[in-house]
């Protein structure tokens, strides 16, 4: 396999993503095609999620092309439409693998290398979420989290002051991760988080009593308070946990550490650190906070997608199934 692999792909000299390496289809097809690999991957798309996510999907289609023996300007709407048709996965990711795949072409159209887009005409099955798939957690399921963190290692108060964030705040893991020591500051009337979110926006939220205590006795526990500023505020346990490293912890950090956490807690092992905005926004929108209000604090710029964060319709759906008389 890994044989097959390295047959069809060729190294480029000089480029800059995944080491440099260019699937044949595109090397074959001569510089200008090189130069729009190298644009859309390293130059136009910002975002390291969406970049690998859009990389694996160009990839992938390339790969299935390339097995037909079909070249890069003789792949048409119907060969796309085909590949879609034997891939497998949900609908969600075939959309975004189309979304990849579109994008990409465009970019060879714009640098002359196709006529046409062969997937701008295609479409894939039609979807339409009105709840969001991020497992639920309950007010109380989070209230027991917290109040199930022992604290006795300086990760024990690191963990409850991580975990508060993401509950208080309603923030991404990824940006929670980001924060720095000079992201926790007070403007003069109260203290503030400072995040860094997706698509380049930026925030500050207001950091309640609890939370503020949380993070402060962190700090103490931590001994960082005179760190540099631009240091990580949450950091890397090393040493059994009794110590923290110098290196910031990412959302694949938090997202472990969470789990460890619900499965001390007996809490159910399918929530993730994303199930507490989902929780937030709901427990707000009950509460009867206006939309608008909650849209602001997760940082979405359309209120179609926070309302996929609204679990009150799901429980409405609950107490009218249990009125079935049978």
């Amino acid at each position: 396999m890994q044989e097959a692999l390295e047959k069809s792909l060729v190294v480029i000299e000089g480029r800059g993503i995944a080491n440099a390496v260019v699937p044949k289809l595109i090397a074959d097809a001569g510089p200008a095609a090189n130069f729009a690999w190298d644009e859309f991957f390293m130059g136009t798309i910002r975002n390291g999620y969406t970049r690998r996510a859009y990389l694996f999907a160009v990839r992938s289609f390339l790969k299935w092309v390339e097995t037909r023996q079909v070249e890069l300007v003789r792949i048409t709407p119907g060969l796309v439409g085909q590949y879609f048709d034997e891939m497998p996965g949900s609908t969600p990711t075939k959309k975004l693998h189309l979304s990849g795949i579109r994008a990409f072409f465009d970019v060879l159209v714009q640098r002359h290398v196709l006529v046409l887009n062969p997937a701008l005409s295609v479409r894939t099955e039609r979807y339409s979420a009105v709840e969001g798939r991020t497992p639920e957690i309950t007010v109380e399921q989070s209230r027991r989290l917290l109040a199930s963190i022992g604290l006795k290692t300086v990760a024990d108060f690191r963990d409850r002051a991580v975990i508060a964030t993401l509950i208080y705040t309603a923030a991404r893991a990824g940006a929670v991760g980001k924060l720095r020591l000079k992201d926790f500051a007070h403007d003069g009337t109260q203290y503030v988080l400072r995040f860094a979110e997706k698509g380049g926006k930026a925030r500050s939220i207001p950091v309640r009593a609890d939370l503020q205590q949380f993070v402060v006795e962190y700090l103490f526990a931590a001994a960082i308070e005179d760190k540099p500023k631009d240091s990580p505020l949450f950091r890397t346990a090393g040493g059994r946990k009794i110590r923290l490293t110098d290196r910031a912890m990412d959302n694949v950090d938090i997202c472990r550490m969470v789990k460890r956490r619900l499965k001390a807690a007996h809490l159910p092992m399918a929530v993730s650190p994303h199930s507490f905005r989902s929780c937030a926004a709901t427990d707000l929108l009950l509460q009867g906070v206006a939309l608008e209000d909650v849209q602001y604090l997760l940082g979405h710029s359309d209120s179609r997608v926070t309302k996929l964060y609204d679990r009150r319709q799901k429980q409405v759906t609950r107490n009218i199934v249990e009125r079935i008389s049978v």
